[in-house]
């Protein structure tokens, strides 16, 4: 039985499933932009909060995804969706839904096909924000399928953040997703090794900081000097004249050398000589370091690499 909020059939602008953190964000950013919304949690208390804010509350998923034409849901990955959908049963028909699960490309397009057995409609999405900046119009979600399914649903979407459509395949926005997350923990990665290294000769993480983070990445990591990069990663070009891969090896056994010395976990530079050597083995000694872009987009078989 629904609460005395509930609207069940009558209609709502959208729904949400999932009301953690992130979901719960979601909702608040529908209902701080006027919409109404029909919410449904599998612990239902977590929706106080929003149905004293305006929210309808719903006992069965099949009654929040009958309520609205749209339906934006945040769960912890495709096996949770496919368990609570599953009791939607016709609920589906004529409707959207747009998930924002994490997972990897193929759940993606299977949950798109499971979608598309049941006449619904389907976004796979990844949101690239922590819940606090949910709402903010610079804020960046990602979406992959079918382009008239986006564009029907782009207005809602946009309440969210700023909605980036990046194709057909429902798979793109978690490999996107992973990817950039990738880019991520391996930034972090370096900045942690190196102020651990420094930090082995008792200098502080505030003074490497400094150096590190108001000189070295804004200049020699600028995000401008990557971008100009890119065009030679898609043709494949990786000129030497300002540093070959040979020279970039001598530095990074340098850099596993001197983590052993200083008593610093040293993984992380091994592996790197390790591609680094991988890079030469298959001919691009002479080529800048770029070139390790033609390792990365091989198997660990095909290089010769470890699994």
């Amino acid at each position: 039985m629904k609460d005395q909020h509930s609207s069940g059939q009558n209609g709502t602008d959208v729904t949400v499933i999932g009301l953690g953190p992130m979901g719960s964000a979601l909702a608040e950013a529908f209902l701080g932009n006027g919409r109404s919304l029909t919410v449904w949690n599998r612990t239902p208390g977590k929706a106080d909060a929003l149905v004293a804010k305006g929210a309808n509350r719903t006992t069965t998923v099949a009654e929040a995804v009958a309520a609205s034409p749209v339906t934006i849901m945040c769960l912890n990955d495709y096996t949770t969706m496919y368990r609570v959908l599953d009791s939607a049963g016709g609920a589906f028909e004529g409707r959207t839904l747009v998930n924002l699960n994490s997972g990897t490309p193929a759940q993606a397009r299977a949950a798109a096909d499971w979608a598309a057995e049941r006449d619904l409609d389907y976004l796979d999405g990844a949101i690239m924000v922590p819940p606090p900046l949910v709402g903010h119009p610079e804020s960046v979600f990602l979406y992959g399928g079918p382009r008239d399914v986006f564009d029907q649903n782009r207005a809602t979407l946009a309440l969210l953040g700023d909605p980036r459509y990046l194709g057909a395949d429902p798979g793109l926005a978690v490999l996107f997703n992973t990817a950039l997350l990738a880019m991520m923990y391996a930034t972090l990665n370096g900045f942690l090794h190196g102020a651990a290294l420094v930090g082995s000769a008792d200098v502080p993480a505030v003074e490497f900081a400094e150096l590190a983070l108001g000189w070295f990445m804004p200049v020699v990591l600028a995000p401008a000097s990557l971008a100009e990069q890119a065009p030679n990663l898609d043709e494949g070009v990786y000129p030497g004249d300002l540093g070959t891969m040979e020279m970039n090896l001598n530095a990074l056994e340098h850099i596993a050398r001197t983590s052993v010395e200083q008593g610093v976990q040293s993984d992380l530079p091994r592996l790197m000589k390790e591609l680094a050597e991988q890079a030469i083995a298959l001919g691009h000694g002479a080529e800048n370091y770029f070139a390790m872009f033609e390792v990365f987009k091989k198997s660990a078989a095909e290089t010769g690499g470890s699994r």
